[in-house]
């Protein structure tokens, strides 16, 4: 794609600075988000990312810099800003006392969404997000899953354009951290963009993009797959052969080590190539390859040292 076809971003933050007293929260931070995207914010605690988040949506005037939100300047308009957004924190803002059907109805009528539609949309988000056992269950006694779920239903209840989940799958178990991120990829592929912190780095490789703070300063902002060319070796690909047939990975790989029961070979990528000579290898010595990414972890811990070093 050609560079005048590219979308304008859908969230442009330019030198977004935040100081409370002497202490510089947020330092400089510039970030562009794709409209459609999965947009990974991501930092260990107190690097800043809570306080972008809360100027992002306006909830918190930065003291320097500029935002804008589907085309509206969220400084100079923060209201006008939240009927264009979802927003789901770390705790979902389910209204103890009250039945999830109440919680619903609440929403609805801050947004004015009643009557037909009110049933239509409602109607839809409680299939798709498995919600109609728990409708009428007190918000307090619902399970840590169904929670997150009838978060991610109620935020997109207005239809934004624009969701921002502060690690919305806290607490919950693998299974429905699983079919979470099925609900998020869902709402990507319609159109909405996803703007989502999370703590689990292993999920940023459901995303689109990732962006790294640390101390207020944005430190990496690439695509998942560029960010493991640059700080890792690659995939790493493992093969049981005899030691006369190891010296084929050399052709598609950057290093290879050998060992009494096969080799171990490095690639910066899987390209079609590499593929098809490893399919080549099966086919020829019933060889299977077993194939590992470099964890995010790992990314990060390189990251992190790699801003330390740079001061």
């Amino acid at each position: 794609m050609n560079e005048s076809s590219d979308p304008s971003p859908i969230i442009r933050a330019t030198g977004l600075t935040k100081q409370f007293g002497d202490f510089t929260a947020v330092d400089n931070l510039s970030i562009a988000v794709q409209p459609g995207s999965i947009f990974a914010f991501l930092g260990a605690n107190g690097s800043g990312k809570s306080t972008t988040i809360r100027m992002l949506i306006g909830l918190l005037e930065p003291t320097a810099g500029s935002i804008e939100v589907d085309g509206i300047d969220v400084i100079a308009n923060p209201r006008r800003v939240r009927d264009h957004i979802g927003y789901m924190g770390q705790k979902v803002s389910l209204y103890q006392g009250l039945t999830l059907r109440e919680n619903v109805e609440f929403y609805a009528g801050l947004h004015d969404i009643e009557g037909k539609e009110l049933a239509t949309r409602w109607g839809g988000l409680r299939e798709r997000f498995e919600l109609g056992d728990a409708e009428n269950e007190k918000a307090e006694d619902l399970a840590a899953g169904i929670r997150q779920r009838a978060g991610l239903a109620l935020s997109t209840l207005h239809q934004p354009r624009v969701l921002f989940l502060d690690e919305p799958t806290a607490g919950v178990d693998v299974r429905n951290r699983g079919l979470f991120w099925e609900l998020i990829q869902e709402e990507s592929d319609s159109g909405v963009t996803v703007f989502v912190t999370t703590h689990f780095l292993e999920e940023v490789d459901y995303c689109d993009h990732v962006a790294f703070i640390d101390a207020g300063r944005l430190i990496a902002d690439a695509a998942p797959a560029e960010l493991r060319q640059r700080y890792s070796e690659g995939y790493r690909v493992d093969v049981d052969l005899p030691l006369s047939e190891a010296d084929d990975l050399g052709r598609i790989a950057t290093r290879v080590e050998r060992n009494n029961g096969g080799a171990s070979a490095w690639l910066p990528q899987l390209t079609t190539p590499a593929l098809e000579r490893l399919d080549a290898m099966y086919r020829e010595h019933g060889v299977r390859a077993r194939i590992t990414q470099t964890p995010m972890t790992d990314i990060f811990r390189r990251l992190l040292n790699e801003a330390k070093q740079d001061g």
